[in-house]
C-alpha cells in the first residue's frame, strides 16, 4: 500500500519533494498553500485529488494521509510540525528545523507522544559526494575526526530584500539558519558531537546593498523589514574535544559562491566541495570529493568519482523520508541531531550579540 503524502506549500521546493515522494513509490494526494489557487494548480501539476487553501482543512478533510511535507517560512515550521504530528501523521520538514533548539524541543515531544516520524530536508547528506565520504568515515579509513571546516559563502546572494528571508522574526536569522547545511553535514562526518563552547560574529555590512542581490529568492518587499546578518563566522567546540570552524554569507567580499567542508582525521582527512560559476546557479557547478593520506611515505591524494547530482540531493532526501516511514532505509537524519544543530546555531546568534563565548 502506497504511503499517502500531503504538502503543505505550494513554493519552489515543492518540485523536488514530490519527484522524491514518488520516486519512492509514494502517493501525492494532497496540496494545501493559503495563497488563492497556488494548491489548486500545484495539485494539477502533480496529480493530487486534493486542494486546500488551509492546514486544518487539509488535516481535518483528508483522512487518507498518512505523512505530511512543510514547505513554509522558517517561523511556521515548528507549530505545523507539531500540528501533523499531533494529527497522527509523520512530517517530512522543510530546514531549518525550527527558528531555535527551543521549538526542537517541542517538535521531539510531539514525535515520541505521537509516535510518528519527523525528518528535515537536510538534502546534502543525501548527495552522492556525501554519501560516498560517508562511507569511509563509517569504515573507519578516516579515523576519528577532530576537525573540521564548514563554508557556504555567496559573493552576491541575499535572496531578496524585505521579505521573509530578510524578517528575523520570519526567518529565525539570515544566512547562518537559511544556508546551515554544510554545519549539517560537518557535524554528519564528526559522529554529531555534543556541542560544549561556541564562539561567533556576525556581519550586517552589505545586508541591504541591492547590488548583492542573489539570482534566485523572492521578489523585494518595499518597506519590508531587513533586520538579519549577510554573514556569520563561528568556532564550536565539542564535548568529544573536537572541532569545527564556521563560515557563512549571502553577501561577502569573497571569489565566488562555495559549499564545503573539509575535515582532518587521525587516518585521512577529505573535502566535499561545490564550486559554483555563478553564484545560486546548479548548472555552473563543479563537484569534489576527495580524500587525503599519506602512504609509503608520500602524500596521497584520491579522488572519489560520483555520479553528478545538479538537485544537490533534494529529490533523494525526500525519496529517504518514504523509504524510512516503510522501514527500506535508515533515516538520513534525526530530531535529536536537529536539536544540537539548532543548539550550536542559537549560541553562535548568542555570541555576537553579546561579545562572549556561549556554553551550551
Amino acid at each position: 500500500m502506497a504511503i499517502k503524502v500531503g504538502i503543505i506549500g505550494a513554493g519552489g521546493m515543492l518540485q523536488y519533494h514530490a519527484a522524491g515522494f514518488k520516486q519512492a513509490g509514494a502517493e501525492i494526494v494532497a496540496i494545501a498553500d493559503a495563497a488563492p489557487g497556488a494548491a489548486r494548480k500545484a495539485a494539477d501539476k502533480w496529480g493530487a485529488k486534493h486542494a486546500y487553501e488551509s492546514v486544518d482543512a487539509l488535516l481535518a478533510e483528508c483522512q487518507e494521509l498518512d505523512a505530511v511535507s512543510i514547505i513554509v517560512p522558517n517561523k511556521f515550521h515548528a507549530a505545523l510540525a507539531i500540528q501533523c504530528l499531533a494529527a497522527g501523521k509523520h512530517v517530512f520538514c522543510e530546514k531549518p528545523p525550527a527558528l531555535s533548539a527551543a521549538e526542537v524541543n517541542g517538535i521531539i515531544a510531539a514525535s515520541q507522544k505521537s509516535g510518528k516520524k519527523v525528518m528535515f530536508n537536510f538534502n546534502n547528506r543525501a548527495r552522492p559526494e556525501s554519501q560516498a565520504m560517508m562511507k569511509y568515515v563509517a569504515a573507519g579509513q578516516v579515523g576519528k575526526i577532530n576537525s573540521a571546516q564548514a563554508k557556504w559563502i555567496r559573493r552576491t546572494g541575499i535572496p531578496g530584500f524585505g521579505g521573509w528571508f530578510t524578517t528575523k522574526e520570519l526567518s529565525g536569522g539570515g544566512p547562518l539558519i537559511d544556508l546551515l547545511h554544510m554545519v549539517d553535514l560537518a557535524m554528519y562526518f564528526m559522529g554529531y558531537p555534543e556541542p560544549a563552547h561556541v564562539l561567533g560574529q556576525t556581519f550586517n555590512d552589505f545586508i541591504e546593498d541591492k547590488s548583492f542581490k542573489g539570482p534566485w529568492g523572492i521578489p523585494d518587499r518595499v518597506g519590508g523589514v531587513t533586520d538579519v546578518e549577510n554573514a556569520a563566522h563561528g568556532f564550536v567546540m565539542f564535548k568529544s574535544g573536537q572541532v569545527l570552524t564556521l563560515q557563512v554569507s549571502w553577501a561577502e567580499m569573497v571569489k565566488r559562491e562555495e559549499v564545503s567542508v573539509v575535515f582532518q582525521g587521525t587516518k585521512a582527512g577529505g573535502k566535499v566541495e561545490r564550486l559554483f560559476g555563478i553564484d545560486g546557479l546548479d548548472n555552473t557547478a563543479i563537484d569534489t570529493c576527495e580524500l587525503y593520506v599519506q602512504e609509503n611515505g608520500h602524500s596521497v591524494n584520491r579522488a572519489i568519482v560520483t555520479p553528478a547530482c545538479e538537485d544537490m540531493g533534494r529529490i533523494a532526501s525526500a525519496a529517504n523520508f518514504i523509504e524510512a516511514i516503510e522501514g527500506k532505509a535508515a533515516p538520513l537524519n534525526t530530531p535529536e541531531q536537529a536539536l544540537r544543530l539548532m543548539q550550536v546555531i542559537d549560541a553562535i546568534y548568542a555570541s555576537a550579540q553579546t561579545g562572549k563565548p556561549v556554553s551550551i
